[in-house]
């Protein structure tokens, strides 16, 4: 698929853009409207185009936020324009929260806090340190997912944090060495959907507002940020594959009612996420109608009129890409662009009341708490704005307040759930607490000098709970495995190395647990020569631990093998080792590392994760343009063309007949499962494109005359506090920049336009048209525990099958719904709903631009199984009939 872009140089107000304004689009059709203003291409072989999207959409027309937006709207009416810019950026980095925004106290708009991390609180004492994404998406559990989103949304609220930064939905995990990927729910959009979707509504009913991340293609670390004399990579992708995968979990996340949106670093067809008109005013808020307002990665901004016209609404935490001395490219920069109107006061005021109106939506304007903890440091009294050390004044910045409640209880759960048995030959598992068993390897154990000794958790010594960067939160305390087993086993010997030692006399029935890991995390830091991506170590465990197996395996008869891991391992080194019984995934379990595990181990319960991704048996078993991760960018920017296509994960080994070592959904049980009696019933008649969508309506109206010089300059004897950034201009400059708007027109780029559009036909309502959303089909089948000694949880996966001959090329199954079932006694059994909706059953028509079903009644299958390669039930959507104990098609 050719790369779907055009690169529109524009000049900006003030600054130095560093990246180029462009359009992202789709193959032959461009809007009527726009027609008019396209200019020449710089060439024939741009196969993909549209022109640039302009103005930024109003927000406050979906039915939802409207009550919120009238509010928001009186309030930012009532401010000045220095008070507006104030609250669309942040004061500067380390002042207090990861980053804080300006605040308009005189009207009664506080200062906003915005925190990490994606697995609780960021930095803070006395919270939980969760399981991370991977792990929630490996237990397939919706209800485990809202839950941990629940207690999340208690720990923050407690702490005082208005906007948590969380959860991430991109990286997807395209490629399998991305260093983040493990902050994400696994590799699969319907899966990282449903795990952002229920993770917001259980945040947000505690009036936190969350924000989803990072939009979009952000699928590795290293070059991913610009600089002042380097272009971050640019992530090529075309119009459908945009629309089917890496937007899908944003769409539903959107529809969940998300109050913010965080855009990525990098650029997407050689255009900077930041300030790109298409994805922020076209896709984000047109399209999908979204409400909230978009935010800046950290330092990501890097222009001011420019990202304020395509659609950017605050800028995190409000420095410069280099934040030395509290420069902004918003702030004060932006009170002068309105005062001399290159920023329209119409794009400010929607941009600010955005902001007001997800304040007002989470009901944070009635009884929130204030900020109790620091980030910066665990003393109670600090510097109030330690980036201006040493000439801040000091005061109470951390009250030490306790908000773990009982969260323990739901983060051992999910890392219980979450662990996937791979492999268990002769019912090696579980294991009997008389057994003598040998352990081995660092990672069973907790690191000796704390498990917060390494910032951020930026080393891998240890029991691996977390990957590494500003998606973890510092542990309370790590149950650490060593300790779990010790404390069930009675004859349990520990050797603490990653080297196997000498272990004297070995008995043919003695059992070697072997603990391995692989880590990665955030480009902040290099670990063990890994720059945030496993560039250096590659889909091969740590510290020689393929070695550490293969030893225990040439002395062992019996051996049992637990990976601590951010994502897919290679393990063909081993794994067909006639001694190598057993191995689990425990993925990264948090601070609930030990009884977890032991639980599964022992027999206390069932294992009953499943694999969130594909575990091949090779590298090149994937496509080189998902595994090779980009090594360079001097002087130039980088590209990252996105050939696969749809073609990611489990879709790219199933078109290219390829058996993995382990499929996407794998997870065996102690018990086993029957599906049975399923049933197919047709809810919805769909037509072969969606009902027209419902007309924006309730719009306010945001224009308004530039203000008087005076709103822009600060009050008489007002004393600024070094590297905190103001909105406020001197006399001078305010005066200054009114004369440069009588005496000039801002240069704007071509396609833009200050005339609001109806919104396209895709859109209509949080998420895109309401009857993408409406249930075409629901299915139920009846799950079993047909074994007779453990009770365990099944997970029903749903598959669909496009029919043969549609007309555009489709993976041969996608993930389209799950659910996990309550523990099921042995006999016992249930019956489970799956649904599915238009969307499911549509793809992106790129000349259209709209959803479109291609065989309306057609002959859709559904294959209901337990993995993606274990489906044993098919159900047709023409006949609304179901077949048993088939075959699958993978």
């Amino acid at each position: 698929m050719a790369p779907f872009l055009d690169r529109v140089g524009v000049p900006t107000a003030a600054i130095c853009v560093l990246s180029s304004l462009a359009s992202l689009g789709h193959a032959g059709a461009i809007a009527d409207a726009d027609s008019e203003q396209l200019s020449a291409r710089d060439s024939a072989a741009l196969d993909y185009y549209v022109p640039p999207y302009y103005p930024a959409p109003y927000g406050g027309w979906v039915a939802d936020w409207q009550d919120s937006y009238a509010k928001a709207k009186a309030l930012v009416d009532s401010m000045t324009l220095a008070e507006k810019t104030n609250i669309t950026a942040g004061t500067g980095i380390y002042m207090g929260c990861a980053g804080n925004t300006g605040s308009a106290l005189r009207v009664g708009f506080p200062q906003l806090c915005l925190n990490d991390s994606p697995a609780g609180v960021r930095h803070a004492d006395n919270v939980t340190a969760f399981p991370d994404g991977i792990t929630v998406g490996a237990t397939f559990d919706k209800s485990l997912m809202y839950q941990r989103g629940v207690a999340i949304g208690k720990e923050n609220r407690g702490k005082g944090v208005n906007v948590w930064l969380g959860p991430v939905v991109g990286p997807i995990g395209r490629k399998p060495k991305g260093g983040r990927n493990w902050e994400g729910f696994g590799a699969d959009p319907v899966l990282q959907a449903v795990g952002a979707r229920e993770t917001i509504k259980g945040v947000q009913e505690q009036g936190v507002i969350a924000t989803i991340k990072h939009f979009i293609g952000n699928e590795q670390e290293m070059y991913r940020m610009y600089n002042p004399f380097q272009y971050a990579y640019s992530s090529n992708i075309d119009d459908r594959t945009m629309h089917e995968l890496y937007a899908w979990p944003f769409a539903e996340s959107i529809r969940a009612g998300v109050g913010s949106v965080m855009m990525a670093y990098n650029a997407v067809n050689n255009t900077a996420c930041t300030q790109h008109p298409y994805l922020i005013n076209n896709l984000l808020k047109d399209e999908m109608g979204f409400q909230g307002f978009t935010q800046t990665d950290w330092l990501a901004h890097m222009s001011g009129v420019a990202s304020a016209i395509a659609g950017l609404d605050m800028d995190m935490p409000g420095d410069t890409q280099i934040p030395l001395f509290g420069n902004s490219y918003w702030m004060y920069e932006l009170t002068r662009s309105a005062l001399n109107g290159s920023v329209p006061m119409d794009r400010l005021n929607d941009a600010a009341t955005r902001i007001v109106a997800a304040w007002y939506q989470m009901g944070q304007d009635q009884g929130y708490p204030a900020t109790n903890f620091d980030t910066n440091s665990g003393a109670a009294v600090n510097p109030l704005y330690p980036a201006a050390w040493p000439n801040s004044p000091s005061g109470v910045t951390n009250e030490f307040v306790q908000v773990q409640a009982d969260h323990d209880v739901i983060a051992r759960q999910i890392s219980q759930d979450a662990i996937t048995m791979l492999k268990n030959d002769g019912n090696i598992l579980p294991l009997s607490p008389s057994q003598h068993l040998k352990v081995f390897g660092t990672d069973a154990q907790k690191n000796s000098a704390g498990p917060n000794a390494c910032t951020d958790r930026n080393c891998n010594t240890g029991t691996l709970g977390q990957g590494w960067g500003s998606g973890t939160v510092d542990y309370p305390y790590l149950d650490d495995p060593i300790t779990a087993i010790t404390a069930e086993a009675s004859n349990v010997t520990f050797y603490n190395t990653d080297s196997f030692p000498s272990v004297g006399q070995v008995a043919a029935s003695d059992v070697a647990i072997v603990f391995i890991t692989s880590d990665a995390g955030e480009n902040t830091y290099t670990v063990e020569g890994n720059h945030g991506d496993r560039d250096a170590s590659g889909l091969y465990a740590w510290h020689n631990g393929d070695t550490l197996v293969q030893s225990a395996a040439s002395k062992f008869s019996n051996v049992v093998v637990v990976i601590h891991t951010v994502g897919p391992l290679v393990l063909e080194n081993w794994i067909d080792l006639p001694s190598v019984k057993a191995v689990l995934v425990a993925h990264l379990p948090g601070q609930e590392a030990g009884t977890s595990l032991t639980n599964v181990l022992f027999g206390h319960a069932s294992p009953c994760g499943h694999l969130p991704y594909t575990i091949t048996k090779a590298e090149s078993d994937m496509p080189s343009s998902v595994t090779t991760l980009i090594n360079s960018e001097f002087l130039n920017q980088p590209q990252d063309p996105y050939t696969e296509g749809l073609y990611i994960d489990y879709r790219w080994v199933n078109k290219n007949n390829t058996k993995p070592r382990y499929a996407f959904g794998h997870g065996l049980s102690y018990t086993n499962f029957t599906y049975t009696a399923a049933s197919i019933n047709k809810v919805t008649q769909l037509s072969s494109y969606p009902p027209t969508r419902p007309a924006k309506s309730g719009i306010l109206n945001f224009s308004q005359a530039i203000p008087s010089a005076t709103q822009a300059v600060a009050p008489s004897g007002f004393n600024s506090i070094p590297r905190y950034i103001y909105s406020w201009l001197s006399q001078s400059d305010a005066n200054n920049a009114v004369s440069d708007g009588k005496n000039g027109k801002y240069a704007y780029p071509p396609g833009y336009s200050t005339v609001q559009k109806p919104g396209p036909r895709s859109g209509g309502d949080q998420g895109g048209n309401p009857a993408l959303w409406d249930v075409a089909y629901t299915l139920t089948v009846t799950v079993q525990n047909t074994g007779d000694l453990f009770a365990g949880k099944a997970s029903a996966q749903a598959y669909l099958e496009f029919p043969d001959n549609v007309a555009y090329d489709t993976p041969i199954i996608q993930l389209r719904d799950f659910e996990k079932t309550e523990e099921l006694a042995p006999g016992a059994s249930t019956t489970v709903t799956l649904t599915l909706t238009r969307k499911d059953l549509s793809v992106w028509d790129v000349v259209a631009q709209d959803w479109t079903v291609p065989a309306v009644d057609g002959g859709y299958k559904v294959w209901i199984g337990e993995a993606s390669d274990n489906l044993s039930i098919v159900c047709h959507t023409d006949t609304l009939k179901c077949e048993t104990g088939v075959t699958g098609p993978v």
